[in-house]
């Protein structure tokens, strides 16, 4: 019977790799976490303290190749992020009336990237995935160079969508990854990391993942620069929104909503949020207009917000069906080129 590794297997694996900095091995250093592994695709993330990172970019190569050696291993994917590991000070005993450090912003645009384009929504289940791959295949249509970033990093769909479900792990070249092209759009997902397995990681963590698929991916190169990069943002306005506002020049948010009062007072607030940190709202779509969700709700919340309404398609179960296998809906694509007129 031949022998199966399992993640007990990997951090063994992992524990005869030494981190030169603490002379530790990686594992008792707790520089790894986030440990998956399906079909014996492996995955992992490694934590660094941004002093050193110049001295720990070798931990990357001889993480995986230390985890290549083991049975059954047939790729490894190893994200390397940087963690301040500083403690976070007290918070004074008189209250919270002390000066606040602020937040690190790096608002440096993206290698070989024209403008990044939010698609976000407050509530999930509004069909901001779906908007997000059709308006990618829109701008496509245009003539565009197009990408989609799947922020969604606890429940990512977009590889699903796209087809791409099969695809494996991405590749490393000249230390970025490779996304991943269906239909003629760059692609990169936590979806391709994971795959059906859950993401456990904690906030920061996330946001670490986030920031490296935004700035550690080759979505274009000079001779072919990307036009437009569209990220679908996952639901609310949590760590991730904040990372992106933080982490990229965003050129605008498009906001996804249902007719429902209950999705539009969340959108509202996602739609805010995006306002309050100066990315000017592209428009508003509403999603599955008609039928038992009823009608309006999108032009209602442009117009309270005094932004622009970009319209509202209806209720039609083959935009699911096709989404589900990854195939593109072209009686929809009307409407979305539309859309893609209108932002340019």
């Amino acid at each position: 019977m031949s022998q199966i590794t399992t993640i007990a297997d990997i951090k063994n694996a992992l524990s005869q790799v030494i981190d030169r900095t603490s002379n530790r091995d990686v594992i008792a250093a707790g520089l790894i976490s986030g440990i998956v592994l399906r079909e014996g695709k492996a995955g992992f993330v490694i934590t660094i303290d941004p002093k050193t990172a110049s001295e720990q970019q070798y931990l990357r190569q001889a993480c995986e190749e230390a985890v290549k050696k083991l049975p059954g291993i047939l790729s490894v994917t190893a994200v390397l992020t940087a963690h301040n590991n500083e403690p976070i000070p007290p918070k004074p005993q008189s209250g919270y009336d002390a000066p606040r450090e602020r937040a690190n912003w790096n608002l440096t645009p993206l290698d070989n990237v024209r403008r990044v384009i939010a698609v976000a929504s407050g509530k999930g289940g509004v069909g901001k995935s779906t908007t997000t791959v059709n308006l990618a295949l829109a701008l496509r249509d245009s003539g565009q160079h197009v990408g989609i970033l799947d922020a969604d990093i606890y429940g990512p769909s977009i590889p699903r969508m796209l087809g791409l479900t099969a695809a494996g792990q991405p590749e490393i070249a000249d230390n970025k990854m490779q996304p991943m092209i269906a239909h003629g759009i760059a692609c990169m997902s936590m979806g391709f990391i994971t795959g059906e397995e859950a993401a456990i990681l904690r906030g920061p963590m996330i946001s670490k993942a986030l920031q490296q698929m935004l700035r550690m991916t080759k979505w274009a190169d000079k001779a072919k620069p990307m036009d437009t990069l569209l990220v679908d943002m996952p639901p609310g306005t949590g760590d991730i929104h904040l990372s992106m506002v933080q982490q990229v020049p965003l050129s605008g948010a498009v906001i996804v909503t249902t007719p429902q009062a209950v999705a539009t007072m969340d959108a509202k607030k996602c739609l805010t949020m995006f306002q309050k940190v100066n990315v000017p709202i592209l428009g508003v779509v509403e999603n599955m207009s008609g039928g038992m969700f009823g009608t309006g709700g999108g032009k209602r919340l442009a117009d309270e917000t005094n932004t622009p309404y970009l319209g509202a398609i209806g209720m039609d179960a083959t935009i699911c069906e096709t989404a589900d296998h990854g195939q593109a809906y072209s009686d929809i694509q009307g409407f979305y080129r539309t859309i893609a007129r209108q932002l340019g």
